[in-house]
This record gives structure tokens, sequence and C-alpha cells, in this order.
């Protein structure tokens, strides 16, 4: 038993890092990995939960048809996306079949954290309930033109694709009008890596994200 007076650890607050795509997310995370905070990203739980022998796969094959399977029995992505995009029925099934699952593994991960915050990086933070899970949000914003430049030399796909997906992201207006903290990532890695510095300071001041 655990006398009155001992000093249990404060429970880590939650950081949301999100941004469009092409911001520099992932980048911004890494920094933030490597000042030793611990990291959930919502895009690896969302691959976490249809591995195959996972029920959420066997789900999909049913509902979509073996078509949305790899050969070796892995989810074909491609296949997936080109029947939920044109299908927004389809994709509000696929969204209520995973948004559950997923929030419960990042839930999960986050509660292994022992850092003094930890930080859940979600392109849909906003878009979806994730936003619930964090005490905080922080915006890696950069502007459209620059997104679209970025992910159309990182992807090796079109313009027009690109815009598609801006479309299906939260406007960068409703994002920035909801972050607590905000970082413009249009210079180079130095200098994000000093803003990720002067946040994490920061960071370490809060009790609960406040």
């Amino acid at each position: 038993m655990t006398s009155p007076h001992t000093q249990q650890p404060a429970t880590p607050w939650i950081l949301g890092l999100t941004g469009g795509i092409g911001s520099g997310k992932s980048a911004a995370a890494q920094c933030f990995v490597d000042l030793g905070v611990h990291l959930v990203d919502a895009d690896n739980a969302a691959r976490w939960v249809v591995e195959p022998g996972r029920p959420a796969l066997a789900q999909i094959a049913e509902h979509f048809g073996e078509g949305v399977l790899q050969a070796d029995g892995t989810l074909n992505r491609g296949a997936l996306r080109e029947l939920i995009f044109n299908d927004p029925q389809q994709r509000v099934w696929l969204e209520g079949l995973l948004h559950p699952l997923i929030r419960e593994e990042i839930r999960q991960y986050l509660a292994r954290a022992e850092s003094p915050y930890a930080i859940l990086v979600s392109p849909l933070l906003l878009e979806t309930t994730q936003h619930q899970m964090v005490q905080r949000v922080l915006v890696i914003d950069v502007p459209e033109a620059v997104q679209i430049e970025r992910t159309v030399l990182r992807d090796k796909t079109n313009e027009a694709q690109v815009r598609a997906i801006l479309k299906a992201q939260a406007s960068r207006e409703e994002r920035l009008s909801r972050a607590d903290d905000v970082i413009v990532n249009d210079r180079d890695p130095i200098w994000l890596r000093s803003e990720v510095e002067r946040l994490h300071h920061f960071y370490l001041t809060l009790r609960g994200g406040q």
C-alpha cells in the first residue's frame, strides 16, 4: 500500500499534432520524438487495425468483396481508396467501422507514455472524434501552394489528386481557428527543429496542457 505522502507521477497530458497534407507533420513529429516525447501516429494505428487476422479486415473484405485484398491477404489500399472516393456512402460505412477501433488502438498506445506529455499525430484530428482525446492542439501550417508542390514531389502524384485530398481535409482556416499553437513550416528543417524545441520547453511547464 502506498503512503498518502508518496507522489504519484502525473498522468501525461496529450498534445494533438495535425496539419494538412504536405505541411511537414511527420518532420515536426520526428523532432518531438528526438526530444524524448512519446508519440502515437494515427496513421499507424489505422494500419494496425486492418492487419491480417484482425476482425476489421475480414469485415472489409466481406463488405467490399475480395477485390480489396492483395494476393498475400493484406489490404489493397489503392483498390479500397478508389471504391470509397467515388461513393461517399461507402466511405461513411468504412469510417463507422474503423474510427472506434483506431481510437481504442490510439488510447492503448498513449496509455504507455512515460514522458510528461505525449503526442497524437493525426491528419484527421479535427475531422474525427480524435480531437476529444487531446488537451491541446498544435497545427503545422503552410500555404496551400506549398502543400501542393511538396505533395506532388513526394508522392509522384498529380495536382488534381492533391486538391481532392485537400478538399476532404479540414480547411486551413478551420484548422487554424482551432489551434492552440501554430508552427508555420515554410522554412528549412533547422528552423523547424528550433521551433519545436521552443514549444517543447513551454509544454514542459504546462499542467494538463493548459
